[in-house]
């Protein structure tokens, strides 16, 4: 471990910790003799500054903050990717924590990210998040804070997500354009606003609600499962709606379990990040939900923030459809 300090340099030299220290800034007050000698000592030891002891000197910690549910997502990895691509051209350095969908968990990485003064935070709420003091208590630290995904009901804030009615609308008309009735549509947890939204511009557009079965699944297993029962016995549902890529893998593991045809015997349609519907053959159809696209217009609207635009705002990432075989 490298512990080098300008109090080392300066006893070396026989300097002031100050000269030293202005040396390296190249400050004009020192001559070119100091300097030289100075930059020459702290490459041979290695020297790098205190960036905690900076951060606290000149209040610009450029670090940010991203809470996600979890990195193995495709979906979260993806927006993390266009978050990191940015900041490394911005000169931000990222924190990722991980919630696991548990609000005890993300009020602690809210504080760890508090101790550490980033100086913005990202974050994709859990199902259960109900008390909002710990967000607040970064934007009493002047901390912006920006929601995207899974974001908070209320409108007093910044929050970044996918034109979620209009992906599930995209997918009921699909639906309708092949002439489907019966419809088993599989959503996520009821009480994020998430769901409720792709759920209801789902109902709104299907053209058969009456023979459409809407039902939820909190997991992958959940989905799996559902999935099982209601396909392993006549009458089959024409096809199965799919409202995220964790619902579709549990969905097509339990429809490739029953040896059922895609889509001679059955159709399936998702929402999707668009990996995972790449994987089956046929290639499923999916209305893309891009999460590169979700980071790339959320580090913009931080970067506003950071420079003192934090009006509240709702924007959204738009959709298309990518037809596969599926339908």
């Amino acid at each position: 471990m490298n512990t080098t300090t300008l109090k080392k340099i300066s006893e070396v030299l026989g300097i002031s910790i100050s000269t030293a220290s202005r040396a390296l800034k190249n400050h004009p007050d020192i001559s070119e003799k100091t300097k030289a000698k100075v930059i020459e000592l702290a490459q041979t030891l290695d020297y790098e500054p205190n960036a905690n002891a900076i951060h606290l000197r000149t209040n610009n910690n450029r670090l940010l903050g991203i809470v996600v549910p979890s990195i193995s997502n495709f979906f979260y990895d993806a927006f993390i990717a266009a978050i990191e691509e940015e900041a490394r051209q911005q000169g931000y350095s990222v924190m990722i924590l991980q919630s696991g969908d548990n609000a005890e968990v993300e009020a602690n990485n809210l504080k760890l990210l508090r101790q550490n003064r980033v100086c913005g935070v990202f974050a994709c709420i859990t199902p259960t998040t109900t008390q909002m003091q710990p967000f607040e208590k970064l934007l009493a630290m002047q901390i912006p804070v920006v929601f995207f995904d899974k974001v908070p009901d209320y409108a007093n804030c910044i929050r970044i997500s996918i034109a979620d009615a209009e992906a599930a609308s995209m997918a009921a008309t699909a639906l309708n354009e092949a002439g489907i009735k019966k419809v088993l549509a599989i959503f996520g947890n009821p009480a994020m606003s998430i769901t409720k939204k792709r759920m209801q511009a789902f109902s709104n557009t299907i053209q058969f609600p009456k023979s459409c079965r809407l039902i939820h699944a909190h997991s992958f297993y959940e989905a799996y499962t559902l999935t099982k029962t209601h396909c392993s016995h006549k009458p089959l549902p024409e096809a199965v709606f799919c409202m995220s890529d964790e619902i579709l893998t549990g969905t097509m593991k339990a429809i490739l379990e029953l040896g059922l045809q895609i889509p001679k015997q059955i159709k399936v349609i998702a929402l999707s990040n668009g990996f995972f519907p790449q994987l089956y053959y046929p290639i499923i159809t999916y209305v893309e939900t891009s999460g590169y696209q979700l980071g790339k217009l959320s580090f913009h609207k931080m970067m506003a923030c950071i420079n003192g635009d934090r009006t509240s705002t709702e924007l959204t990432v738009p959709c298309s459809i990518i037809k596969g075989g599926s339908l």
